[in-house]
């Protein structure tokens, strides 16, 4: 068990019984030379401040760039939100950008196929909107029984977890505004 007795501040010290109350100080501890010669991995490394993509806190991050590539993410210890902390997710926004297990295809099943082919991102970018365009054309209704609505009831909008507050104020925007979509939700929220 140990005793606690006050320092010269005030402050509590912890004191193993029979031991005399000096305590040294860990501070100022030698280093190796070996220590000294390594160097962080963000050393020169330019630092940017930035947000965490997971959710509305706004956490601010503190990005490591070398040579072009991200090599480090973590909190910001300035910020009055987060206070240099990240959550589990915040924590692994590093994995974004560099994980090797990344998608960078996608996998397309054709109509009445039985296997799936891998395609390009963007052949899959640009077949999602002549999708969604033929289907607002088709489906688009401007008025019913008189009354004016501008909407389609045929297409769907679902975010993702990495939207800002900001790209889901432009996807509510484009989406519900600019297409008529009424069905708009975040998976944040699922």
């Amino acid at each position: 068990m140990k005793n606690l007795s006050k320092s010269k501040s005030g402050a509590n010290r912890s004191i193993a019984p029979g031991r005399s109350s000096k305590l040294r100080s860990v501070a100022h501890q030698p280093f190796s030379p070996r220590s000294v010669a390594k160097a962080s991995r963000i050393r020169d490394a330019v630092t940017v401040t930035s947000v965490c993509p997971y959710c509305a806190v706004g956490c601010s991050q503190l990005v490591h760039v070398k040579g072009g590539r991200v090599i480090n993410i973590e909190g910001n210890p300035e910020s009055p939100i987060n206070e240099g902390t990240l959550c589990p997710k915040g924590a692994n926004t590093f994995q974004l950008t560099v994980n090797p297990h990344r998608i960078t295809k996608v996998l397309y099943r054709a109509p009445y196929s039985d296997h799936w082919e891998e395609r390009p991102l963007d052949w899959a970018m640009n077949r999602i909107a002549d999708r969604v365009k033929e289907t607002r054309d088709t489906d688009f209704v401007r008025e019913r029984d008189g009354r004016s609505l501008n909407h389609v009831t045929t297409l769907a909008c679902l975010g993702g977890a990495t939207m800002d507050n900001e790209e889901n104020y432009l996807i509510k925007k484009f989406f519900g505004g600019g297409l008529g979509v009424v069905a708009i939700e975040n998976q944040a929220r699922i």
